[in-house]
């Protein structure tokens, strides 16, 4: 395994260090990569796509966060993208390495040393400048080093770029002392939203201190800046997968509700015409679509503004989704049902959509349990074992509320059947081909699962599709 020179930094991919100068740089592992990527496709002027395909491989992030990773790694390399020694901004197209005098040798993995600092451009050793725009803010910034990103960080914010010159001020004095730079906030009417920037950044600098958010007087509102902070910059990427839930419930749905159908009418004894099968489907599209859309929406939004206690969140976020998608469409069936044909059968939306969410939650986080932050973006194998993991959890969901005596999609339409006259969808035929007399328990319990099951499936499956 090679390890690269280039000025006085030494990168060994095979120790996962950066050193300068005989002192290692501190680098969190993803930006690392991202150091490692550009060095070793060196030649090209690597396309932003293939950066994300190449780096961020088991996650789907904005270009946003490329841009914090470039912004990190220049500062700390002592690089100006004005006049860049390292990394070159390619216009429309992504980012390249040019550092010209790179030598690439073998990785015997002895400690990495840098050549004598006299054997290096005076510009070499340089170290990153700080943004003064006269005299008087250069002495400032040697007194206390911390004064004028704080300026930056506790500044306005009306615009994009000014957002992101305060993520770059939080990370600067994260590198300062986190809890310093605490300590510094306490009483300023910004103090708040400047906490929930820190809050965001700190994963991006290694060595970075925690930043408490419920304990302090203002703690209520850094929490609500930092979610709004958040669900802003992943407001298209969470409206993508939203859809993309929605539709695999609703494919799932439609899966499910046309084999219910066929099965009904195929089944020896049935008297439900094969036209029951893409009626069936069409009722299961609907349901899973809704189901999915809350579902999805929650898992989405819990990905997106959790980067600390990741899997609660998305078992917490999913179930209340699925609750309020279950909440409404109980009570729309109520009504409907009520005012169209006078029945009221027993149908337990928001329960069965509390239960469920919470059980595809569960699996889904159990399935991306790799994932530390960020929307998962499994591929290929990775991708079916979240699905299964997904699917087991809503089936255990699904079990749960059978045992408990609360009917999903299946159950319902057999209590609707059974309460209106004529009508062929009464799931009596599957209980016989189990073996039962009619739908008893263990036929209640097995359509269940496979409705549970079914439902968690798509809907992983169409959340992790990558845009």
């Amino acid at each position: 395994m090679p390890r690269y020179r280039f000025a006085d930094f030494v990168l060994s991919p095979r120790q996962r260090t950066l050193v300068r100068a005989g002192e290692p740089l501190p680098l969190i592992p993803r930006y690392f990569d991202l150091l490692r990527f550009l060095i070793e496709r060196r030649a090209d002027a690597v396309h932003r796509r293939d950066i994300f395909d190449g780096v961020w491989t088991d996650v789907i992030v904005s270009d946003s966060a490329l841009s914090q990773a470039i912004r990190t790694l220049r500062r700390t390399l002592g690089d100006d993208p004005r006049e860049p020694r390292y990394i070159r901004t390619v216009s429309r197209h992504g980012y390249q390495f040019v550092c010209v005098d790179l030598v690439e040798e073998d990785d015997d993995g002895s400690a990495a040393v840098a050549p004598p600092a006299a054997s290096l451009p005076a510009t070499a050793t340089a170290d990153v400048t700080l943004p003064a725009d006269d005299e008087a803010q250069t002495a400032e910034a040697e007194v206390d080093p911390r004064a004028p990103w704080l300026a930056i960080l506790l500044g306005d914010s009306p615009s994009e770029a000014a957002r992101e010159e305060q993520r770059d001020a939080a990370e600067r004095l994260h590198a300062l002392g986190t809890a310093e730079t605490l300590r510094r906030l306490e009483g300023h009417p910004h103090a708040a939203r400047a906490r929930a920037v820190l809050r965001d950044t700190r994963h991006q600098v290694a060595g970075a201190g925690p930043v408490p958010l419920l304990g302090p007087p203002d703690g209520f509102a850094a929490a609500r800046a930092l979610v709004a902070l958040r669900a802003r910059r992943a407001a298209r990427l969470v409206a993508g997968r939203w859809i993309g839930g929605t539709s695999g419930g609703a494919l799932a749905g439609a899966a499910a509700g046309f084999v219910g159908g066929l099965l009904l009418a195929l089944v020896p004894g049935a008297t439900a015409p094969l036209s029951v099968a893409p009626v069936l489907a069409a009722v299961g599209a609907a349901c899973g679509a809704f189901g999915g859309a809350g579902v999805s929406a929650g898992l989405s939004v819990a990905e997106a503004i959790a980067f600390s206690g990741r899997r609660p969140a998305l078992m917490l976020g999913a179930a209340l989704g699925g609750g309020l998608a279950g909440g409404v469409a109980q009570v729309m069936a109520r009504w409907t049902l009520g005012a169209l044909f006078g029945l009221a059968p027993a149908i337990g939306g928001l329960v069965a959509g509390l239960a469920i969410g919470a059980g595809v939650g569960a699996g889904y986080a159990f399935g991306t349990r790799g994932v530390p932050a960020g929307l998962a973006a499994p591929r290929r194998r990775s991708r079916l074992a979240v699905a299964l993991c997904t699917g087991a959890g809503g089936a255990l969901a699904a079990l749960a509320l059978s045992l408990a005596g609360i009917p999903l999609v299946g159950g319902t339409l057999h209590l609707v059947a059974q309460a209106s006259a004529g009508a062929q969808v009464a799931l009596t035929p599957l209980g016989r081909l189990i073996g039962e007399p009619e739908f008893g328990p263990l036929t209640r319990t097995l359509i269940a699962l496979a409705e549970g099951g079914t439902f968690g499936a798509g809907l992983a499956f169409g959340l992790t599709r990558r845009p």
